[in-house]
């Protein structure tokens, strides 16, 4: 039942991640291409939570694909507002 619900959620990042593809290629805005890397990464992160070893999430390592993609999210935030903010 685990890996069912993994592969679900790992299902669902990649195709949030899509979207975010779509809407890049609409708009050609960066903010859309770093929100779609970072669902990969997310989506990364819980098949590589699928193949471990361990059904717990103890292994630090694939935290690495959380925290990069989190940070890419607040960065890219961050740096959209900062930009908007000097444009004025």
């Amino acid at each position: 039942m685990i890996e069912f619900m993994s592969g679900m959620i790992s299902a669902g990042h990649l195709i949030a991640a899509l979207f975010f593809v779509r809407f890049w290629k609409r708009t050609g805005d960066k903010l859309f291409a770093v929100f779609a890397v970072s669902f990969v990464l997310f989506a990364m992160s819980q098949a590589a939570l699928l193949l471990s070893d361990s059904p717990r999430e103890d292994a630090r390592w694939i935290y690495l694909f959380r925290l990069a993609g989190f940070v890419l999210l607040l960065g890219s935030i961050v740096w959209k507002n900062v930009g908007r903010q000097n444009a004025d």
